[in-house]
């Protein structure tokens, strides 16, 4: 005798349902998740890779936050986003410095908007550098080297 369904009073051969689930193509899914993040994650770490020296030296101090200076198309002065007029930014950049531990100053980000005239960002690096500030930087924006 054949083996066949089950068949009872009234049945037309249909099959018992199944109370167990197959988790095999569930396995082979996460299988192939794992291998694709095993070999994607080292390249999402960016940089180069150097081993470097152990030393003794104490680390910098980096928790003191940059002042912002800021000139606005207008050619308006904002430093720490407090607008301040060009004969008061002497005094506050000097202020500034008096009050830093730091030698040379605070760090300070200069941002200038591009249609400003190059005469006014010189002031304003000029009255930085008579404020005996000397760790300064320009910020910028990125652009994509494709263009």
């Amino acid at each position: 005798m054949a083996m066949g369904p089950i068949l009872g009073p009234g049945r037309r051969g249909r099959r018992a349902p199944m109370a167990e689930i197959n988790v095999t193509p569930m396995v082979d899914v996460m299988l192939v998740l794992l291998i694709i993040f095993m070999v994607t994650a080292p390249l999402l770490a960016t940089g180069v890779q150097v081993d470097l020296p152990d030393s003794k030296a104490a680390p910098l101090d980096q928790d003191n936050e940059p002042v912002s200076i800021s000139i606005d198309r207008t050619g308006a002065i904002f430093v720490d986003d407090t607008p301040v007029g060009m004969e008061e930014l002497g005094p506050r950049l000097q202020s500034i410095a008096a009050g830093s531990s730091e030698e040379g100053g605070p760090r300070i980000f200069l941002r200038a908007d591009t249609s400003l005239e190059y005469g006014r960002v010189m002031q304003v690096m000029g009255e930085i550098n008579r404020a005996g500030l000397r760790r300064m930087a320009m910020v910028s924006t990125a652009q994509d080297e494709a263009r």
